[in-house]
């Protein structure tokens, strides 16, 4: 489908002021949803000075380094290798961010979760595969303890004080989880002989809970430890890692590909079962009126699905049903072992169905998805909206948005509708859609997730694009329904974790990945940040200035 503005309004949903459905606590957190009362309050002179602001497109650029469009500015808030307390550091390669404020009034103060995905071993342990022909007969323990330590997530409290947010260093909410901290599994039943396991590791994308506490999701697991795999007579073998940890640390595979809630106050997690496993991009949640819970999250691989689970007791991530989505024939599909025949005749229990939940998906008859990665509920309509980022084993090279409508508009609905608008492509101005995120007045911004190997490459199909991008399509005004770029990430960087504050002042942003490509330590392909080392570091950003502001009040300079 070629770009058109008006029609991409139409598939999300004109705008209605004041038609807001989200829960409170996604409100008060300042998620995907319209402001408090308490920060809403803008005088008519500001909003004059704000609508005269011209939002201007950004040109794509393969230049390393952070830009961003007229209107906008940014400064660095953590980055790899600080210093969090006197004991700790921040991890490598950041994604996911989410803020929580202390106070629901005061929204300048407050606890920044910070998702750390996976490692590149040649910049956090010093070791260089490509110089050995037998590469894991030359790692040591100490590399691969660099490494554990390097991933999970960051807990620091940030304050923002005179336009300037900036971590409060050794505040005892400071935490580091690592592949290394015992969780405990939110299940009756042990798996792999232990209802506790150490650690989380590929921690993508996330979200929060209505009894505000951190959501962060482990997406490819089997990059760490390997994968257990299933011949036709379910035989069971051992599928090896690339990173090789399991040479080193006998840890299940099966303890990993969950996802993980993080109590905020003292870095205490469990890792919830129920909700399946596999390659979690990440979790969305939405609280019912009768305070049960819904879940959305997606499988981030080629021809994997996209599942909701449904609690059957208020505040549950344990008691419930998990589906899957048929996307052809709008139906929500339980992996429920007591009453699917065909799941009985493959698995022994329910534990298993969902330990192996992809294979019990396709027993179903699951819709193969191309990518399924991050999911967000649009503030307006109420609709479910999926980023599908590309498949080029089936020739999708730019992806696409899917949007689901759940019958009657009820989450916890058996079926829905679902519909695809073909969002990615050069005659539509961005490609490979990752994280979505809807700001307080409900325009969509979408980052872009070209794969280092393939940016700026004549041979490629992104060569028009140049870096990864950050886009905002605002749904009010002459630019409504424009794709518009704002942001052009650092070279192989790919800009991740889209987050704004409760007063929608500011943008929290992941710059993950920079120089990526990199063959050796003396000559980079990214020097970003630009610190005297010269050595490419992830970390997050604060993006604020005019033009934040307006997007976050836009409905009602357009009122």
């Amino acid at each position: 489908m070629k770009y058109n503005r008006r029609q991409f309004i139409f598939f999300i949903g004109k705008a209605s002021l004041g038609a807001v459905i989200m829960p409170q606590f996604l409100i008060n957190c300042g998620n995907t949803t319209t402001p408090t009362n308490n920060f809403s309050a803008i005088s008519d002179e500001r909003l004059n000075e704000l609508k005269n602001l011209v939002l201007e497109n950004l040109l794509p650029s393969d230049k390393d380094d952070l830009l961003v469009a007229n209107g906008l500015d940014y400064h660095p808030i953590i980055k790899w290798g600080d210093k969090i307390n006197d004991t700790d550091t921040f991890g490598f390669n950041n994604d996911f961010t989410c803020f929580i404020p202390f106070d629901d009034n005061n929204p300048k103060d407050g606890l920044l979760w910070v998702n750390h995905e996976y490692v590149n071993p040649l910049f956090v342990s010093d070791f260089d595969s490509k110089k050995y022909e037998n590469s894991s007969k030359h790692r040591t323990i100490q590399q691969v303890d660099k490494e554990m330590y390097n991933v999970g997530g960051s807990i620091v409290r940030i304050k923002e004080e005179n336009g300037v947010w900036k971590v409060v260093k050794n505040d005892p909410h400071n935490i580091r989880i690592t592949a290394k901290t015992a969780i405990k599994l939110n299940w009756d039943s042990p798996i792999k002989g232990t209802t506790t396991v150490i650690g989380t590791h590929s921690n993508c994308s996330g979200g929060i809970t209505p009894w505000k506490t951190f959501i962060t999701c482990e997406e490819n697991y089997d990059s760490c430890f390997g994968e257990t795999e299933y011949d036709e007579n379910n035989v069971a073998t051992h599928r090896p890692s690339w990173l090789g940890w399991e040479e080193f640390y006998n840890y299940p595979p099966e303890h990993y590909g969950w996802v993980v809630e993080v109590n905020p106050k003292d870095g205490t997690a469990q890792k919830h079962i129920a909700l399946g496993r596999f390659a979690h991009e990440c979790c969305t949640l939405y609280e019912l009126t009768d305070k049960r819970v819904v879940a959305y999250t997606g499988d981030d691989k080629n021809n994997e699905h996209f599942y909701k689970f449904v609690s059957s007791k208020p505040g549950s991530l344990k008691e419930g049903t998990l589906y899957v989505a048929d996307t052809i024939h709008g139906k929500w599909l339980p992996l429920d072992w007591e009453n699917q025949t065909i799941l009985k005749d493959k698995f022994k229990d329910q534990t298993e169905v969902l330990i192996r939940a992809r294979e019990a998906a396709k027993l179903l008859g699951a819709t193969e998805l191309n990518r399924p990665e991050d999911i967000e509920i649009d503030p307006i309509t109420g609709n479910i909206f999926i980023s599908l980022t590309n498949n080029t084993d089936k020739n999708d090279f730019h992806g696409s948005i899917l949007k689901i409508e759940e019958t009657n508009g009820e989450f916890d609905a058996l079926s829905f509708k679902a519909s695809t608008y073909k969002a990615g492509g050069e005659e539509n101005g961005f490609s490979c859609p990752d994280n979505l995120a809807f700001d307080l007045s409900g325009n969509l911004w979408i980052t872009s997730d070209m794969s280092g190997s393939s940016m700026n490459r004549e041979d490629k199909a992104y060569i028009t694009f140049k870096n990864n991008s950050l886009f905002v399509i605002p749904r009010y005004g002459k630019d409504a329904g424009k794709v518009i770029q704002v942001a052009s990430a650092p070279k192989d960087a790919e800009l991740t974790g889209p987050w704004f504050s409760p007063d929608g002042k500011t943008l929290f942003l992941s710059v993950q990945h920079p120089g990526e490509q990199t063959k050796g330590l003396s000559f980079p392909t990214s020097t970003w940040p630009f610190d005297e080392d010269n050595i490419p570091k992830p970390a997050v950003v604060a993006i604020t200035g005019d033009l934040i502001e307006k997007m976050n009040v836009l409905n009602k300079i357009e009122a």
